[in-house]
């Protein structure tokens, strides 16, 4: 509670201070940075931290990085207290994904803060690198089997002491990387970053006490907590599953399952992550810490987007993941590449109308990385690490459309990098960047479109890549509540055509399939490869998913999507049922009879009901075309009554489809189905999963 001897005013002037030194952190970090991951993507976040390590402001860049940074600091304190020592003007460095850091080419450097003698607080900030050593280039570490394989290791040291760079850490950690010069600046801009933090932070206690700001900081984190716990008190309690799916684990094509029970109770919410494949020899996996900062990924802008994010949120959340797995990792699994699930959190929101605006569909359920690695003319190394892949499809919500390279979930401020600042950065010309037709998942409200990118060596003869990820397989970006999923990551290397340059003969995906020289369709781990003069290398990304059955689109917005290439007049008509005249004007009569012929081809024959033309039933509200009657039975909108809940799927008719009845630009592991569950009475499309095949159907929502 806020003392008597501190007023409103002073509060919220030394709250909005606080995030503002944040604000000023990042600007500096960027300032200072020579990284265009830094300076142009933003993979980085700063914050300010309690002296226990409790996160109190953070930056709205990539929120991974600030779930993170409390282990971070905790293990620093709990490892460094007695030996070395934690003193005034002191920094510590550490990249260890079992001390905090999500794998090891994300590094932080965090600095306590002093006052009045006593050590009060910290401040913080961590980047990704473009190379930490280990045995490849951009310390993406595909073939290794430990941790000790993938990159220098550094579990919390001091760099920093008493104001002054350690020379000989610094020279040591300088001849780890491949890229001194590059990964040196982003050391000295988060070094710089924390120094103005920590000065402004000292004048903030000057000016108004130490005691007075310590307790406007300790407020923030009960103000967020009381009001997240508001916000689950007004939410149904229930249980909400979701499941998630990685194909390749750097060594086989082997498929991973993440598997999430939520369950919210009173103001209280658990995620269990029970049931989750062993964990992989590969480095897919995610250590406890990289699994906390997902579930506060999931968390702010799902249910917290109106409130001041800070380590407060966490404290009504309990999370339990059984060790060896790929969500809680042991020691020394390889872990540089690492996801979580989040969609059982937006079933959640839906289940109230007060904040079922911020469910939505998945957003760009899937990584893919490209770094590109050799040498300028004059001998020195050239390296890029592409973050283009962050132009994803947005998911769609509940009344729009998701955005159209919406950047990812996880990044509220979400930037790539020009094409021009990669090419003049040297060796490499783009052949095309542009949105990619037919990636949006179908929906009521279509997900967004992702972005597809070809590029060729330009002023050398030759690059090494390195392409990983995953979603290739896996239609990650699901949709909701009938939404279908959007696009897999493609994979195309197109190889030498003698005496032909793909310049000015490859405009977008579409030419691949034209192209006179060797194709190469890839899998989601392609590793490394030559890509020699005249070659050209290209990936496209996920779309966001659906929401809502895609025959209940409004015509005229399908007619629209056509007209600006984000939906192809095939997909329009084989997905959406609208047929559009030839000057693409909407084909009225025609829609209907093709729509109608849609709910025949799903029940196999004729609907008996109308889509939602049954007096509104009362009851609790399970989906958007679902409610939970006083009896405990489950009704379609339309009426029909789909037996006693939760398991409404055994009343619904269940079919399988072909990935590609979802869209063009899907692709399945041969271990994965697509499952549609169709109301009987009206042929409605009420959930499209992606399940293993043999396993049962997942109950995804249940109320209490």
């Amino acid at each position: 509670m806020i003392t008597t001897t501190l007023d409103p005013i002073t509060f919220e002037v030394i709250r909005n201070k606080l995030s503002a030194i944040t604000e000023e952190q990042a600007t500096t970090l960027k300032n200072v940075s020579g990284s265009p991951v830094v300076t142009d993507a933003t993979d980085f976040n700063v914050g300010t931290y309690l002296g226990d390590g409790s996160v109190v402001t953070m930056g709205p860049q990539v929120l991974f990085h600030s779930g993170s940074m409390a282990s971070v600091v905790r293990n620093i304190i709990t490892d460094c207290e007695q030996n070395p020592g934690i003193s005034e003007g002191d920094m510590f460095i550490l990249n260890d994904p079992y001390k905090g850091a999500l794998h090891q080419m994300d590094v932080t450097i965090v600095a306590p803060v002093f006052a009045e003698g006593r050590r009060v607080a910290w401040v913080g900030a961590c980047a990704h690198q473009i190379d930490v050593g280990g045995m490849n280039f951009g310390s993406w570490s595909l073939g290794a089997r430990g941790i000790q394989e993938e990159a220098m290791l550094l579990p919390g040291i001091k760099l920093v002491e008493g104001g002054q760079v350690r020379a000989d850490l610094w020279s040591m950690l300088m001849g780890m990387t491949r890229m001194p010069t590059t990964v040196g600046l982003d050391f000295k801009a988060m070094i710089a970053a924390n120094n103005v933090a920590a000065g402004r932070l000292g004048e903030l206690f000057d000016r108004y006490g130490l005691d007075t700001v310590l307790e406007v900081m300790g407020h923030e984190l009960d103000h967020s907590e009381r009001e997240l716990r508001q916000v689950l008190s007004a939410l149904p309690d229930g249980v909400f599953r979701a499941v998630d799916w990685i194909e390749h684990d750097g060594h086989e094509n082997k498929l991973y399952e993440f598997r999430l029970t939520l369950t919210k109770t009173g103001d209280s919410l658990e995620f269990d992550f029970t049931g989750t494949s062993e964990q992989a020899p590969g480095f897919i996996n995610c250590t406890w810490s990289g699994l906390v900062a997902g579930v506060f990924t999931a968390l702010l802008p799902t249910l917290a987007p109106n409130l001041r994010w800070n380590e407060g949120l966490l404290r009504p959340i309990s999370i339990t993941a059984p060790q060896g797995t790929v969500a809680n990792a042991t020691w020394p699994a390889p872990v540089s590449s690492a996801t979580v699930s989040f969609s059982a959190l937006s079933r959640l929101v839906t289940t109230s109308p007060d904040v079922a605006g911020h469910g939505a569909a998945v957003t760009k359920g899937s990584m893919s990385v490209m770094v590109l690695s050799g040498q300028y003319p004059d001998g020195e190394p050239y390296g890029n690490f592409l973050l283009d892949s962050t132009a994803g499809g947005g998911g769609a919500y509940r009344d729009h459309d998701g955005l159209t390279a919406s950047g990812d979930f996880c990044v509220p401020r979400p930037a790539i990098a020009n094409v021009e600042s990669h090419e003049a950065d040297g060796q490499i010309l783009f052949l095309y960047r542009g949105i990619v037709p037919d990636s949006s998942g179908p929906g009521r409200h279509r997900g967004g479109s992702t972005v597809g990118l070809a590029l060729t060596p330009h002023g050398t003869e030759q690059l090494q890549v390195m392409l990983v990820g995953h979603g290739v397989e896996v239609p990650n970006s699901a949709g909701i509540f009938g939404g279908m999923e959007g696009s897999c990551n493609r994979n195309d290397l197109l190889h030498l055509l003698d005496g032909v340059s793909p310049i000015g003969l490859v405009h977008s995906g579409a030419d691949h399939e034209s192209w006179a020289g060797g194709r190469q369709v890839m899998d989601a781990k392609p590793g490394f490869f030559t890509l020699r003069r005249g070659d050209a290398v290209s990936y496209s990304f996920q779309g966001g998913g659906g929401y809502g059955d895609p025959i209940d689109r409004e015509p005229a917005l399908v007619a629209q999507d056509v007209a600006i290439g984000q939906v192809s007049r095939a997909t329009a008509a084989d997905i959406y049922g609208v047929l559009l005249d030839d000057e693409q004007g909407v084909d009225a009569s025609g829609t209907d009879r093709r729509r109608a012929a849609i709910r025949a081809e799903r029940l196999g024959s004729a609907p008996t009901a109308s889509p939602g033309a049954a007096d509104a039933e009362a009851g609790r509200c399970l989906t958007p075309d679902l409610i939970v009657a006083a009896n405990g039975h489950v009704h379609c909108s339309c009426g029909h009554d789909l037996g006693a809940g939760p398991d409404w799927k055994r009343s619904a008719h269940r079919r399988t489809v072909p990935a590609q009845a979802h869209g063009p630009l899907l692709r399945l592991h041969d271990g994965l189905e697509v499952r549609e569950y169709v109301c009987p009475g009206c042929a409605r499309l009420l959930e499209s999963n992606v399940s293993r095949i043999g396993a049962a159907d997942l109950i995804t929502s249940e109320l209490a």
